[in-house]
């Protein structure tokens, strides 16, 4: 690595992140993983840093390209039945897939289990993807959830006390039982809305679990207050300034009117957004 131009030298996860290639922390998995090599040399060590003019930076052999200027914030409706990558060695179904009108790369912000659906922040930004997913910034994710029973006053006290899964302890900021349009009134199964702030792998079903209940069905409808609303399974949407800033407005009835936001100005939650421009992509069909 180059110890010339000292100013210009960067985090080596930043630039991985500000090229539109992965999040700040995918980048570091794919560092520890041995996948990024300097000047021909093999990187494991966190928070090296490079010049971006004269190193030489590979990740996976290829060579990495140069930072992105466009800044892309887009919101999908992930169906159920689809990984959350951009490819599968299995060759299961991805959200590659949905992605073909998008006019550069974009990754995934966090992630959606197979078997689940709903809202899904994808971005080449690289600092908005790792500030979302910081456990400081407390970003709220609102579900929808079908349960096989429905649950007690003190299961639902028990969550938001909190429970122990794979993962650590989490809990729940608020959780409601709801009515969901178009519900057969025979069914015996109940829908509840639950909002969380962790982020742990397949969390809200190793919640319910923990209190004796399986989830049938989960889909996320907002990610702070920017809300799906009436997008398609399937369908993206890209986002102004204004939409990105919800997401970091608390959906949560017992929080406070107003949070400081991803530029560092505090707004009311009352404010309303909409997205820029709605993008109907289809699955591409090989």
């Amino acid at each position: 690595m180059s110890e010339n131009n000292s100013t210009q030298r960067v985090r080596l996860n930043k630039l991985i992140a500000d090229s539109g290639l992965a999040s700040r922390r995918h980048a570091d998995r794919m560092i520890e993983e041995g996948q990024v090599t300097v000047n021909g040399k093999r990187v494991y060590e966190l928070g090296v840093k490079v010049d971006p003019q004269s190193d030489r930076i590979m990740v996976d052999g290829k060579p990495l390209r140069k930072p992105l200027t466009q800044k892309l914030y887009l919101v999908m409706n992930k169906p159920k039945g689809v990984l959350t990558t951009m490819d599968d060695p299995h060759e299961r179904p991805t959200i590659a897939e949905y992605l073909s009108g998008v006019p550069s790369r974009v990754f995934p912000v966090g992630r959606l289990d197979w078997d689940s659906e709903g809202m899904l922040l994808l971005t080449n930004d690289g600092d908005f993807a790792n500030k979302v997913m910081h456990p400081k910034a407390e970003v709220t994710k609102t579900y929808l959830v079908k349960l096989d029973g429905q649950p007690q006053p003190h299961h639902i006290e028990k969550l938001k006390r909190g429970v122990s899964i794979v993962g650590g302890k989490v809990s729940a900021r608020h959780i409601e039982k709801i009515k969901k349009a178009g519900d057969n009134k025979s069914d015996k199964y109940e829908w509840y809305k639950i909002i969380i702030t962790e982020g742990k792998n397949r969390q809200i079903r190793q919640m319910f679990a923990k209190v004796g209940f399986d989830v049938l069905k989960l889909q996320r409808v907002a990610i702070g207050r920017l809300r799906l609303g009436a997008l398609k399974t399937g369908e993206l949407i890209f986002l102004n300034e204004a939409a990105i800033e919800r997401v970091f407005l608390p959906d949560n009835p017992e929080e406070v009117k107003t949070k400081r936001t991803y530029k560092g100005r505090t707004k009311s939650v009352k404010k309303t957004a909409k997205p820029a421009s709605r993008l109907r992509v289809k699955k591409t069909k090989e």
